[in-house]
Parts: C-alpha cells; sequence; structure tokens
C-alpha cells in the first residue's frame, strides 16, 4: 500500500516539478559514491535515492567508486558535465582526504555544495577490560603514561584518524595510532583487548556497541545516536574538554551546475529527507536527517578544511 501511494504521488507530482525547473531530470541520474559499497555512505545515499526516483519519476542510480579514500570517485564528478545529471553523496572524509592527497580536483573550487543530508556524533568506545571507566580517567591515565594506550583507526590518514589525534591535541594527551586497513578489523581488535581505544560511529560499530562488548564512554557532539538499549552518555566537552566534532554526510555535485536546476535538487532532497520511514532508516545506524542548503553546506566544508589543516601539520598526520 505505501509503495502504491509512493508511485501515486511521483506520477502526480513529477510534470510539475519538470516544468517549473526546466525539465530537470528528463533522464538517469548518476549518484557516484566514492566508496566500496555497504558502507555508510551507501546507508545514506541508496534510502535517498529510491525516494528522489520515486519522487522524480526518473531513474537515480547508485554508482559505487571507491579507492584512495574516495579521491578516485570524486575525480569522475569533478570531470563529469555539470548539468544536474552526476551527482556525490560522501561525507566527512572527503575534506581530510583533500587536506592530505594529492588530487586533481580542488575541495572547494571543483564542485558544488548542493545540501548536507545527515549528521551523526562519533562515540568514544573502551575495551571492556581497559581500566578507564570514565573520560576524565582516561585522560589522567593517559598523561601518567603518555603513549601508552593504543587506539585504532580505518587507516592512516582516514576520519578516525583526524578525529583521533584532534582528541589527543584538545585532552593534552598523546597516545600511540594503530591504522588498519578499514574501520571492521580495528573494530575487531578492540573488542578483543590488542588495541584499548576507538572513536567511531554507531554505525561503523553497532553490533560491538549493542551486545556490550566495547564500553562507549563519550559522544563527540550532541544528537543521541546509540541504540535504545545502551544507556546515552555525555559528549566530550560536557565532560570538560573543549572537543566538539560530528560526521556528516552531504551531496555534491561538478562546479558549475546551472543555479535553477541546484535549486530543483536541494527542494527534492529536501522534502525526501521529511520522509519518516527514511529517517527510521538513518536513525538506526546512528545519523539524523539534517537538511541544509547549499550556503550551509559550503560554510562546513570550509571549516572542515581550515580545522583538518591544522590538526594534520600539528601531528604530522599523512597519508598510507
Amino acid at each position: 500500500m505505501i509503495g502504491r501511494r509512493l508511485l501515486l504521488g511521483a506520477a502526480l507530482a513529477a510534470p510539475a516539478i519538470a516544468r517549473a525547473q526546466g525539465g530537470w531530470p528528463n533522464r538517469p541520474v548518476r549518484i557516484v559514491v566514492p566508496f566500496p559499497p555497504g558502507g555508510s555512505n551507501d546507508v545514506v545515499a541508496r534510502p535517498l535515492a529510491e525516494r528522489l526516483q520515486a519522487k522524480l519519476g526518473q531513474p537515480f542510480v547508485i554508482e559505487n567508486r571507491g579507492g584512495a579514500g574516495g579521491a578516485i570517485g570524486a575525480a569522475q564528478v569533478a570531470q563529469a558535465p555539470a548539468d544536474g545529471y552526476t551527482l556525490m553523496v560522501t561525507s566527512s572524509s572527503f575534506a581530510t582526504s583533500a587536506v592530505i592527497q594529492k588530487t586533481p580536483w580542488d575541495a572547494e573550487g571543483s564542485f558544488d555544495a548542493i545540501a548536507i543530508l545527515a549528521r551523526a556524533p562519533f562515540f568514544l568506545m573502551l575495551n571492556p577490560d581497559f581500566p578507564a571507566r570514565d573520560l576524565a580517567t582516561l585522560v589522567r591515565m593517559a598523561k601518567e603514561q603518555p603513549g601508552s594506550i593504543d587506539y585504532g583507526s580505518s587507516g592512516a590518514g582516514g576520519i578516525n584518524h583526524f578525529i583521533s589525534e584532534y582528541f589527543a591535541q584538545a585532552a593534552g594527551i598523546r597516545m600511540n595510532h594503530v591504522p588498519y586497513r578499514g574501520t571492521a578489523p580495528a573494530v575487531t581488535d578492540l573488542v578483543a583487548g590488542n588495541i584499548q581505544l576507538m572513536l567511531t560511529t554507531v554505525a561503523s560499530a553497532n553490533a560491538a556497541i549493542r551486545e556490550g562488548r566495547v564500553r562507549v564512554i563519550a559522544a563527540t557532539a550532541p544528537g543521541g545516536g546509540l541504540p535504545p538499549e545502551v544507556p546515552p552518555v555525555r559528549t566530550v566537552k560536557e565532560q570538560g574538554i573543549d572537543y566538539e566534532v560530528a560526521i556528516w554526510w552531504g551531496l555534491l555535485a561538478p562546479k558549475g551546475v546551472p543555479l535553477e536546476i541546484r535549486r530543483a535538487i536541494h527542494a527534492a532532497v529536501n522534502e525526501a529527507l521529511g520522509d519518516p520511514a527514511l529517517r527510521r532508516v538513518y536513525d538506526a545506524e546512528g545519523a539524523v536527517p539534517s537538511p541544509g542548503g547549499p550556503e550551509e553546506f559550503a560554510a562546513v566544508l570550509r571549516a572542515d578544511l581550515a580545522r583538518w589543516r591544522r590538526v594534520a601539520q600539528a601531528a604530522n598526520i599523512q597519508p598510507e
């Protein structure tokens, strides 16, 4: 019944939208996800594409173009025609990759920011056998024995690496970075006790969090996001450290898309993000739909690039 209502709504709405926006879209739209299938970018992009397709009456096709921390897929988008028929769903890692990689594209100069899609906190989690039970104890132990705490990341230069070093700088501590080839093996080693700490999202460690195989002691930003069976935690800032960071997912296009098409894409995306069913999909992964327009997204991206350049310089972060 729900599917029939969606299709009927799309059939009624699509012609009016097309007339109002000069015909866009009048053919399939490609949405590039610059990472392999199954990650958080997919979780955000695929249900969004389904709703845009139902609303606008044209296929919205997801293409996974992984490699080089998202840089390869981003290059394909940057080189595509600026006509509204090639888009990209990416996340905060787009900014960290841009800071440390030499790419054929410029993070701001090669793309139009279209919309923020969703946000989520990261969570600071420990192996349950680690003696610290709270953030204050963790920081005290790290100061007493600098470099004694091993933290994992999805790889050198990845978003987990950046936010962990940013946390260490804010807390005035030094930890030992253990890079992995992806988040999953890092979480596995955290559960096994081979590393003591990790900063990552609920989506990346959902089962371990739900089953109590890691201890969550702080969120990096407001917004909830933990599974309902897990007690809420205070943010790092609420616990006395001047540190706040959240992951965002956003929609980009090649630079130069006509204004009326950018407005049409943004309007359609905002309507899709208001769908309660989409919110439930995102909620299950700890993310919250966060409609934000082009100006807001461009400002967020600009601020992230500046922050991560400072962090990379201070921590001497290099790509793998």
